[in-house]
């Protein structure tokens, strides 16, 4: 079994009207430098979402959630933050933002492996 290290991670959420301050969680991204992970998995209960905004453009919500896992892996679909380290696309991903997709403060904790945590974490934050 690997010795654990250390990881962050940052959930995704869709906060249909800022001014009230609700949300739903829509994510999880997981960075993990030692083990070169970067990594999102993202899924939105799009009918949550209609009942805190009936006028909501979910389609198009979903096309700026998709871009999370799309980033994390790096390479020219991903544009040019694609084109970033892993620690610089994790620090793009996750900077403070005020629109309708924002990113949680950023945690860290210990894992062995990376991506069985990602899983973990979109099972225990955000499960649809």
């Amino acid at each position: 079994m690997p010795a654990p290290v250390s990881f962050e991670f940052a959930i995704i959420r869709v906060v249909p009207r800022v001014e009230r301050g609700e949300f739903i969680n829509a994510g999880v991204m997981v960075f993990c430098l030692s083990r070169r992970f970067l990594g999102a998995k993202v899924g939105m209960d799009s009918g949550r979402l209609l009942a805190l905004w009936p006028e909501a453009d979910v389609e198009l919500i979903r096309e700026h959630l998709d871009a999370f896992p799309r980033v994390c892996a790096g390479g020219p679909d991903a544009g040019p933050i694609g084109m970033l380290s892993l620690r610089e696309r994790f620090h793009w991903l996750a900077a403070p933002r005020s629109t309708i997709v924002q990113i949680s403060p950023v945690h860290s904790g210990l894992c062995e492996a990376p991506e069985e945590t990602l899983s973990a974490l979109f099972g225990k934050l955000v499960s649809l």
